[in-house]
């Protein structure tokens, strides 16, 4: 009788991993040849990594996938010759972009590391504008969370790992595979229609890059230049 127990509790804890496993997210790497950089520059590391070390870096995947992507990162400090932002503030951040239509209107999660690490959600809407010429740093708004909770402080050297995934206007942003962030981003965003993608300021990278599949060229797409991304 504990023999039949124990291999009935056996199978049932078996297929609890099972489901869990086909619920997790199928996801790709992503190489340096899938990425149109519009501002600085990646360099590409043995086995699909990639390596920033410019003041400003903006990319986004030249592919259309659902919206969920991933970074593996390894900070590695400042990037030495430091630029401010739009606004003035210098800060050192690294983040991932979801429905990035263009340089006016999309959403940000940033995990911002100097001068002050915490984890940002925010959404960027410029209706009738797509060229930074024409909103700059214009139209964003951080978006309050119906979870959230404090995000590790990042070391020169440390690896950690972000994560964001939308369905339709709810968000959840994971960090070193803890959900840092949950919430609504509003119906605004949902008229965005954009890729993924990455950014950084001021910070020196190592990035391992997975986005969610199928991983399919957008057909006619072409990198947009960095003078319409740089903010």
């Amino acid at each position: 009788m504990r023999i039949r127990n124990l291999c009935r509790w056996t199978l049932f804890f078996l297929s609890g991993l099972s489901l869990n496993a086909a619920s997790e997210p199928a996801l790709k790497s992503v190489s340096r040849a899938d990425l149109c950089v519009t501002e600085g520059t990646i360099e590409e590391l043995p086995g699909d990594r990639l390596s920033v070390n410019v003041p400003k870096m903006r990319a986004y995947l030249n592919a259309s996938t659902p919206q969920n992507i991933e970074a593996r990162f390894t900070y590695l400090g400042s990037t030495g010759n430091e630029a401010k932002l739009g606004s003035g503030e210098l800060r050192r951040q690294f983040g991932l972009k979801l429905r990035a239509q263009d340089a006016c209107n999309l959403v940000y999660a940033m995990w911002r590391i100097e001068p002050e690490s915490r984890l940002v959600v925010s959404v960027k809407s410029n209706p009738g504008q797509h060229s930074s010429a024409q909103c700059g740093n214009r139209g964003y708004r951080n978006i309050k969370p119906s979870h959230s909770k404090p995000v590790p402080i990042p070391r020169s050297g440390s690896a950690h790992t972000l994560r964001a995934e939308m369905n339709g206007a709810e968000m959840k942003v994971f960090a070193d595979g803890s959900l840092v962030w949950q919430g609504s981003v509003g119906v605004e965003a949902l008229g965005f229609e954009g890729p993924v993608g990455i950014r950084s300021d001021n910070a020196h990278l190592q990035i391992e890059l997975r986005t969610g599949q199928p991983l399919q060229a957008k057909a006619g797409a072409g990198c947009r230049s960095s003078e319409e991304e740089s903010e």
